[in-house]
């Protein structure tokens, strides 16, 4: 029973990080839509407004939905992952993707309310934070060590860094033209 339920888990967090990627993606464009002449601003505002709501609603909520209650019941059969330190420090993680998904469904809210309070480069550094996630949990899930995940989280803080600065980089010829 366990591995199914594993197994569930593993293909919903897939399609709750596809949505959160995917999700900020939108922002990004939703956000330099705000740069376009009227009515191409406007068209182009309702329509990104229709796909993150869909997006959230229908793939990215109910993903998150299906690896909490995968999550809970792994640990309900196996109670005994939650004496491990990894598993405490993955759970914080969890913690703080849970706090990224809500503050990533505000900034949908206040965006349909014409609200953008962060620049398009914002949000693709914002982008960023959720891969950080993604891998501090992963390591520490396969690895279940307190030291090697460590390894693994400052190799993706400082591959993050780079993606930034190509970020940066990018903003800086895209603006040159």
């Amino acid at each position: 029973m366990y591995n199914y339920i594993l197994a569930i888990h593993i293909i919903f967090v897939v399609c709750w990080m596809a949505g959160l990627f995917y999700m900020v993606r939108l922002f990004i464009y939703h956000t330099e839509a705000q740069e376009k002449p009227e009515p191409d601003r406007t068209i182009l505002s309702t329509q990104f407004e229709i796909m993150e709501r869909k997006l959230w609603w229908i793939i990215t909520v109910p993903s998150m939905i299906f690896v909490l209650a995968a999550g809970i019941t792994m640990l309900i059969l196996v109670p005994a992952w939650l004496q491990q330190p990894w598993m405490h420090i993955k759970l914080a993680f969890v913690v703080g993707l849970l706090v990224y998904h809500f503050i990533c469904q505000n900034k949908m809210k206040q965006m349909a309310k014409g609200i953008y309070t962060w620049t398009s480069t914002q949000l693709r550094i914002w982008n960023e934070v959720a891969t950080i996630f993604l891998f501090a949990i992963v390591f520490l899930a396969v690895l279940k060590d307190s030291l090697n995940w460590i390894f693994g989280v400052v190799g993706v803080i400082l591959f993050s860094l780079i993606l930034m600065s190509g970020v940066k980089i990018y903003k800086y010829f895209r603006m040159k033209k």
